[in-house]
């Protein structure tokens, strides 16, 4: 800034120097005698060897001073008009004419001592914001699949945890990256984030023409047509890569479209591998670029330049004469882009390095800084991400790291002083909320009710084919990390669908990803959906977990199950067998499997009924929990059940939580119960009431495998607050029932009250 205002001292002085030009003048032209040489006031009458003598030499000096005197004049109506506020934008952050800001290359934000000097305007010497406060950041990304889904959150973090302005996010998806982003933003409730979804299947027919032999396949060549997707109205945006890692505010990158000029439309970073020199190997032969060439994990796009430059027919035409000779195209997308800039390269305004520090195969990236302090995005751009070599990428990897297991619930903060748009979901909440009285005892329990927790759907990889019977059946169940030895079990004994809610914080949910990876079992099965709901408040949300897994069963019909019961062999081919025999699709039947329970780790687990009888008999099995809790399971009658051949129903009765086998349009759990205590027996309650019949199957059991007591049921056991709030819940449960039901719901009360 010291800088600055003497450049503004500078340039007063050099402007009243002018200013007694016209008075010297008229003193040479008074005094005839006196003879000097004019100095020359241009580089052209510098370069002049012309003589200028006489009437001549006076008649050009009268008309340079009255050409500097208009200058002069020019100059100080500029100086005397007042500052030009930084507000006074177009739409979408643009810039009226060329009343652009400059910046130096490394300070382009207001982290950096932004140099704010507007055209013109060099005597205003206070610091002024590049990027308005409450300006809204464009980002579009292209995100296909399981994966990508998965690493487009680190990089959606790492935006988040630096930023400061509202942020729009512009997602070019798949209909399966679409469920999982739209559930996640959904639950994640960020403020001042708005995100919109672009269907990439039907943007497919736009460049399924071109040959790619990229790993990125069709998706990798979106890019291309975002002029033709996003809205027409938005003028530029930011295109990241899904494997972007920002380690600044991006309110820093959006403010170097300020420097474009002329025609430049594109901002890239330069290649920072050979590639396009093509001396990698023998007969390497990539598409044309100039010189290095430029990467497209980081793009800057001026999307109505563009337009009005027909950069559809622009890249079509550069592609498709290129494909003539080279057939395919290696790098996806930015093959064309480079080739298209190899003919056009006034499009290109090149960034500094440091906004897409590549670690590729073959990355001389360590060229491009000096210190890794100075950099501000890391692009993890080959295949081998986090394996690349690179000096510095035990730094690289910790930066991604943090971001990967940062705690994203911690990213909801408020961007202050920026009005934003209503968000219904999240006025409902705070309204639902403030009604609750917090000097309540049990204000905890009824305010999990409403807790809304982050969720992210389908963490791995899902295949899962209908049976075209419409007898299939999901197995359906909830765990912590404290049960993930149990997974690789249960896909032992059920080979059919499985929906899983795990609840894990982001650093577990990184440590389960690398168990699960490591894993034979749980990676050859792709008809396994993997359900992460975050951890938030201080209670285990059991039934939030259960829904959240039975909302994503695509089976007409779904066991309801816990993570620490082991089905026996075959029972899944057994349930569709009895979906057929007990007419499941035409009536509201709830299929009870027996449950049984060992107090040894080691069970040779039995593989028929005359086996588990055999067992029974001896003492190495026992019918669930009946020396602590016999009312849960009594109505089963497992008298009736060891001689049974035919199903059997059974009646309703307080306290009665079995495991069934319903249809998908089952009622959900209800949420209120959190933790340890009556969450399953709501549930069968719900079902009784809406006159489901209870059918015990004849020739099913389950059975419950040992292992150490949960930290829910250790609080029920230690803290008489939790008993009276569970006691208070299910009184006010039963309350619900009785005026949603009326006459029917009260043998609910009845049968507790005689319990």
């Amino acid at each position: 800034m010291l800088g600055m205002c003497r450049g503004r001292r500078k340039f007063l002085a050099a402007s009243l120097a002018l200013l007694f030009i016209p008075a010297l003048t008229w003193l040479y032209l008074s005094v005839g005698s006196f003879q000097v040489k004019p100095l020359p006031l241009s580089p052209l009458e510098a370069q002049s060897s012309t003589p200028l003598g006489g009437a001549g030499e006076r008649q050009a000096l009268e008309l340079r001073v009255r050409a500097v005197e208009e200058e002069n004049r020019a100059l100080r109506r500029e100086l005397s008009r007042p500052p030009r506020s930084p507000a006074a934008r177009l739409p979408n952050g643009g810039h009226r004419g060329n009343q652009s800001r400059t910046h130096s290359e490394e300070g382009t934000g207001d982290n950096e001592g932004q140099k704010a000097v507007a055209l013109g305007n060099a005597s205003d010497c206070v610091q002024q914001p590049v990027v308005d406060k409450c300006e809204t950041i464009h980002v579009a990304i292209v995100c296909a699949g399981y994966n990508a889904s998965r690493d487009v959150v680190t990089l959606v973090k790492s935006v988040l945890f630096h930023r400061r302005n509202p942020l729009h996010f512009h997602f070019i998806t798949d209909s399966i990256a679409q469920q999982i982003l739209s559930s996640l933003f959904h639950t994640w409730m960020v403020p001042a984030v708005r995100v919109d979804f672009y269907d990439a299947d039907e943007l497919k027919s736009e460049v399924s023409w071109i040959p790619n032999k990229h790993y990125s396949g069709i998706y990798g060549l979106m890019k291309l047509v975002l002029t033709k997707t996003l809205p027409s109205d938005l003028q530029r945006v930011i295109v990241l890569d899904t494997d972007i890692t920002f380690a600044t505010d991006i309110a820093e990158l959006w403010a170097v479209f300020h420097k474009f000029k002329g025609q430049q439309v594109l901002g890239l970073v330069e290649n920072q591998s050979d590639w396009y020199l093509g001396n990698l190997w023998k007969n390497h032969r990539p598409w044309p670029a100039l010189g290095r060439g430029f990467n497209t994990g980081v793009i800057l796009l001026l999307l109505d330049r563009l337009r009005k430059l027909r950069w559809e027919q622009m890249w079509r035409l550069t592609a498709e004469r290129e494909l003539m000779s080279m057939l395919s195209t290696s790098l996806a997308d930015q093959d064309i882009f480079n080739a298209v800039i190899k003919q056009n390269p006034f499009l290109v305004h090149q960034l500094p390095c440091f906004w897409n520090v590549q670690l590729s195969d073959h990355t001389r990236s360590e060229k491009c800084y000096k210190d890794v302090s100075d950099l501000k995005v890391i692009h993890w751009n080959s295949p081998k991400k986090l394996r690349v070599k690179n000096k510095h990428v035990e730094f690289f990897r910790n930066l991604y790291l943090t971001f990967l297991e940062y705690d994203g619930n911690l990213l909801r903060r408020e961007l202050f002083g920026c009005p934003s748009e209503a968000d219904h979901n999240s006025e409902n909440l705070q309204k639902t909320l403030s009604e609750l009285d917090e000097d309540d005892p049990c204000y905890e329990f009824r305010r999990e009710r409403f807790t809304v927790h982050r969720t992210h759907l389908y963490f791995l990889h899902y295949e899962y084919e209908p049976s075209s019977d419409n007898t299939d059946v999901t197995l359906v169940a909830q765990l912590s990390m404290d049960r993930l030895q149990m997974l690789e079990a249960i896909c032992k004994h059920w080979e059919g669908p499985i929906s899983l809610a795990l609840y894990l914080s982001d650093a577990e949910a990184q440590q389960f990803l690398r168990y699960a990876q490591g894993s034979e079992v749980l990676m050859s099965r792709g008809n396994v959906g993997y359900h992460i709901v975050y951890k938030e408040g201080q209670f285990y949300p059991v039934n939030l977990l259960r829904n959240v897994a039975m909302r994503q069963v695509n089976t007409p019909y779904m066991f309801l199950s816990d993570i620490d019961f082991l089905p026996m062999y075959g029972l899944y081919e057994y349930l569709r067998k009895s979906v057929v025999q007990l007419d499941m699709a035409n009536t509201k039947k709830a299929l009870v499997v027996p449950a049984f329970e060992t107090l040894r780790y080691r069970l040779s687990y039995p593989k028929s009924k005359a086996e588990l009888l055999s067992q029974l008999d001896m003492g190495t099995l026992f019918t669930f929990r009946y020396h602590v809790w016999t009312k849960g399971h009594a109505p089963t009658n497992f008298a009736k059940w060891r001689t049974a051949t035919t199903p059997y129903r059974v009646q309703w009765e307080a306290d009665f939580e079995p495991y069934v086998m319903v249809r998908r349009d089952s009622p959900e759990y209800d949420r209120r119960f959190v933790g340890f205590g009556w969450n399953k027996v709501a549930h069968i309650m719900e079902l009784d009431a809406q006159e489901y019949e209870f059918v015990v199957l004849p020739n099913a059991y389950m059975i419950h495998m040992p292992h150490a007591p949960s930290f829910d049921i250790t609080k029920f056991r230690s803290n008489k607050q939790y008993r009276v709030c569970l006691k208070t819940l299910k009184e006010e449960f039963q309350q619900n029932m009785s005026r949603r039901y009326g006459f029917a719901a009260l043998k609910y009360m009845t049968a507790e009250n005689n319990s």
